[in-house]
């Protein structure tokens, strides 16, 4: 109630209430508007008046002070995807995620290295995207805003954008376009972003006005992150590609002329020739190396300096000291040389070799992290580019079809859908039928039938016949939004596993430099006391080369890439992975979470059971006949809206008109209400009662619907006979409905709801996996338990209402076990929220269920198994692959730095350990790469679980 402003009525007691402002004004941008000393005094007088009232009603009331509560915020908050260019290892995104959260304005910053993207929420009263592209740019970063969560605000891309003249023309035309509140274009990309009101003018319109008012000069076309994301990461691999090319045609000369030229005379004498002071074959070396270290990698001097600047370290810090320690002192060597005579080796081909196959490692992982996104991409792929709109006359007919984009469909259009095209949007069919494969979205390889009324999902594909579908969903409200969405979200999120990872990141690279340092001088002042033979050096020249090597090789071999890209690879493999199989996950702390559940717990209704209630028993304990007393029930249930109500409607519906009905599906449905609303009774003071059924009054008589717990509170008894017939059905896993109607028990109904056929293969192979299972259930103890029986759950919870299924849940995890929920995300949403892993079963198209963690697309129970089943396997390679990245850098460091010489003669060259280095990267992202070649466990038998 903060900032609520009580005004004196206009006039006497008698005035309409319309004259009360409630609210008080409120300015978006300047905030609330304060209250003058007259008006706050006012408040004060009426707010006790009101607080005498409450009293005076024998309820305790206070006035609260306005700082108790909350302010309202002064804007909505924003979420922007920015793509984020340059970084190399988990202390990049550190960095990066430091600045972007110090940001004014910046509430939440999450940073991927595999994706090379950053979400951003921020308030743009505060902060504006350029000022956070700004940011991330002054860090050293390239930076661009990909999609906004700004509905009225989109970027289109304009053809035929040649001249100044054409700038202007564009200007003029978006000038007049009614609802059109701002736009800038950018003459150099051919964009424009326009900011609009969807309610005056929509975004069809928007271009093709553009399109007719230009004479098709010039043309608009919505651009698709995605696509632009992909385009990128293609820029990206090119511009890697083009420079180990440079590289490695720069590096060979270098090669040959160290390895191969001096075996053959004739061009070994001419590289021996002086040049002034120097060797022709030093001299080309000189060159051709410093174009390696400063042109090819100048891209690692400017990172190492944005890490620098930023008070963080990569790899490219490391890259950098090890390249330049050695160009630097080759360049020393061989000026000593041409001004002393004495001529020190000199190792030019080292940094040469290092910058060469860093860069060919970049590349591969590059390519490989291009694979991680693959779900994304392939998802992306299935909206189709294209639909036709059917158009209509003044008279509403239809007049004709246009090919348009189909970002531009909007909801109401009329789309005409060819055999073997995708469907463009979300939406009903309105004529027509056929067959749709919707495994694509939802992992179910049935096609299923389509007919009129039958819903349809965007990028889905028609099999067989013309389909007339009117859109529902469009853009980002789409399932495969949706999807792609979450699986997004997911693959932006961090596992907490990760922390570790990032740690070990901030204090890698200075730990790598002091083991350097350490190196050097270990191995310089043992030589300079004499501690080892001069035999050992003696073809490095002296000690202080051969110690110089030593420590290059630390500085090059350690890798913080490995373990920045263990986890988050594997999490974007395995939510693709997901995806594809109709699972869907929402980060890599559910994933992690979910390894190790110990119960899961099961929703009975629509989760173990299919959903679909049917009467299968009317039994009169009364007078009464059959046909008035399912009227009778018919017309209370008329106004409930649950499943056990439209089975007893629809029974109720059959026994009375079974037979008279037409065939057709749409005019079923309307003859069915006209029916309705003839032969049922008029109903009044109708209430549903959570938990235990409906009452309502019929003729002037009240009528109770519901279980035992409504019929005997409301002091009905119920006779033997009924009570023997009842127990009998819950025995036999029915429940029963009881009716009582004048203060008399009159009958009841039976009704069951079938077991879904893989529910009890699923139970016995969860319990497998070590995995307890438990039924909580609304329904009554015998049927709850019957139920139990049938499917194999020995831990039973029954007559539990919605709120106190979160109470179960916690009981179990008071001992620390993790417990997941499995329910249909509606009336299960606090037990989903509860449970440390909640799974949304058979969500069909309401996929955006914020309470789960998992969304299982298909209504099949398996999916249970295949997300425990998934998330162990995930969380297997993470732990491989941080395995690998430790024993790499705990093995190959000491390698480096010579702990073997003394004893094996062992010393690996610079050259060498950039191999090393390059290609462990890319060995860990490969290892996650093997998580694309899972296959969801297949229930063989009851008692066994066997992999494909």
């Amino acid at each position: 109630m903060a900032h609520l402003q009580l005004t004196a009525l206009a006039g006497g007691a008698g005035d309409e209430m319309e004259e009360v402002a409630l609210l008080g004004s409120y300015d978006v941008e300047a905030g609330p508007v304060a209250a003058s000393d007259e008006e706050a005094g006012m408040r004060r007088v009426q707010d006790e008046d009101i607080v005498e009232a409450i009293e005076d009603a024998g309820f305790e009331a206070e006035i609260l002070p306005d700082s108790t509560v909350s302010q309202p915020k002064s804007q909505k908050t924003l979420s922007g995807q920015f793509r984020i260019g340059g970084m190399t290892c988990a202390a990049c995104v550190n960095s990066v995620e430091g600045i972007l959260k110090k940001l004014p304005g910046v509430k939440r910053a999450v940073v991927a290295l595999a994706t090379s993207l950053g979400e951003v929420e921020y308030d743009p009263s505060a902060i504006s995207k350029d000022e956070i592209v700004q940011a991330i740019e002054d860090a050293g970063f390239d930076a661009a805003l990909l999609q906004s969560s700004e509905q009225d605000k989109v970027l289109l891309s304009v053809t035929g954008l040649h001249t100044e003249g054409d700038v202007d023309v564009l200007h003029d035309i978006l000038k007049k376009i009614e609802g059109l509140r701002q736009f800038g274009v950018n003459f150099g990309n051919s964009e424009i972003e326009i900011v609009f009101d969807p309610e005056v003018v929509g975004l069809r319109q928007i271009v093709d006005t553009i399109e007719m008012e230009s004479n098709d000069r010039l043309k608009a076309h919505v651009q698709n992150p995605y696509l632009q994301a992909a385009s990128n990461d293609a820029q990206e691999a090119s511009k890697t590609l083009h420079l180990l090319l440079s590289s490695l045609l720069l590096s060979i000369p270098v090669f040959f002329i160290r390895m191969v030229c001096p075996h053959i005379p004739l061009i070994s004498s001419f590289l021996v020739m002086h040049f002034g002071p120097f060797c022709i074959g030093d001299l080309l070396k000189w060159i051709l190396v410093s174009m390696i270290q400063f042109v090819v990698g100048k891209r690692f001097y400017i990172a190492a300096y944005r890490a620098l600047r930023h008070g963080s370290t990569n790899m490219d810090v490391l890259v950098v000291i090890g390249t330049t320690a050695s160009y630097v002192y080759s360049v020393c060597a061989l000026l000593y040389g041409a001004f002393t005579g004495f001529h020190p080796p000199i190792y030019f081909e080292t940094s040469a070799m290092i910058i060469t196959f860093v860069l060919f490692g970049k590349y591969l992982e590059v390519l490989a992290k291009g694979k991680t996104s693959d779900a994304i991409k392939k998802l992306v792929e299935l909206a189709p580019a294209t639909a036709l709109l059917l158009l209509k006359d003044k008279e509403g007919k239809y007049s004709g079809e246009k090919e348009i984009d189909a970002s531009l469909v909007q909801p109401g259009d009329t789309l005409k859908v060819l055999p073997g095209s995708k469907v463009p949007a979300d939406g009903v069919v309105i004529w027509g039928t056929s067959h749709v494969n919707e495994s694509m979205v939802t992992g179910e390889s049935v096609p299923i039938s389509k007919e009129v009324s039958s819903p349809v999902i965007g990028g889905t594909m028609n099999l067989h016949g013309v389909l007339h579908i009117q859109a529902t969903k469009v853009g980002s409200g789409t399932v495969l939004s949706q999807i792609i969405s979450l699986v997004e979200t997911a693959q932006m999120s961090k596992a907490p596993i990760q922390k570790f990872a990032d740690y070990v990141a901030s204090i890698f690279v200075p730990i790598v430099i002091t083991l350097s340092l350490l190196t050097f001088l270990a191995w310089f002042l043992c030589g300079w006391l004499g501690a080892y033979p001069n035999s050992w050096s003696a073809e490095s020249s002296n000690c202080f080369v051969f110690s110089l090597m030593f420590s290059i090789s630390v500085v090059v071999i350690a890798c913080p890439c490995a373990l920045g890209l263990a986890t988050p690879t594997a999490v974007m493999v395995a939510t693709g992975v997901g995806a594809n199989h109709g699972v869907l996950v929402k980060g890599g702390d559910a994933l992690e979470r979910a390894q190790n559940v110990k119960y899961v717990i099961f929703d009975k209704t629509g989760t173990l059971t299919q959903g679909k209630a049917t009467v299968t028993t009317a039994k009169i304990f009364s007078g009464m006949d059959l046909g008035d007393f399912l009227t009778l029930v018919a017309s209370a249930e008329a106004s409930s809206e649950h499943p056990l109500a439209k089975a007893i409607l629809d029974y109720a519906f059959h026994f009375h008109f079974f037979g008279k009905l037409p065939s057709a599906k749409d005019s079923i449905k309307k003859r069915k209400e006209e029916i309705l609303s003839q032969w049922l009774l008029e109903v009044t003071d109708f209430s549903a009662l959570p938990g235990k059924g409906i009452q309502c009054w019929i003729n002037g008589k009240k009528i109770l619907v519901g279980n035992r717990a409504l019929i005997t509170e409301n002091g009905v008894n119920i006779p033997d006979e009924a009570e023997h017939f009842l127990v009998d059905m819950e025995l036999s896993a029915k429940t029963g409905i009881l009716v009582a109607y004048d203060g008399g028990f009159i009958g009841l109904i039976g009704i069951t709801d079938p077991l879904k056929r893989e529910a009890a293969v699923v139970v016995q192979g969860l319990k497998k996996m070590g995995v307890h299972p438990v039924m909580v259930t609304g329904d009554n103890w015998r049927t709850a338990q019957a139920v139990a029986k049938e499917v194999g759950i020995d831990d039973v919870r029954a007559e539990i209402m919605p709120a106190g299924k979160a109470d179960v849940i916690r009981s179990l995890q008071k001992d620390g076990s993790v417990v997941a929920m499995v329910g249909d995300g509606i009336n299960d949403s606090p037990a989903l929220a509860a449970a440390d892993v909640g799974m949304a079963i058979g969500a069909g198209t309401d996929i955006a269920i914020e309470a789960a963690d998992y969304v299982l697309l298909r209504n099949n129970l398996e999916d249970v198994i295949t997300a425990i089943d998934l998330s162990r396997k995930t969380f297997s390679r993470i732990r491989w692959n941080y395995f690998f990245a430790m024993a790499y850098n705990v093995v190959t460091i000491p390698v480096a730095a010579g702990v073997l010489f003394p004893f094996t003669g062992l010393q690996m060259p610079p050259w060498l350990a950039g191999a090393c280095m390059a290609f462990s990267s890319v060995s860990v992202v490969c290892s996650s790469l093997l998580l694309r070649r899972y296959r969801k466990p297949r229930l063989t038998t009851v008692l066994q679980i066997t992999v494909e």
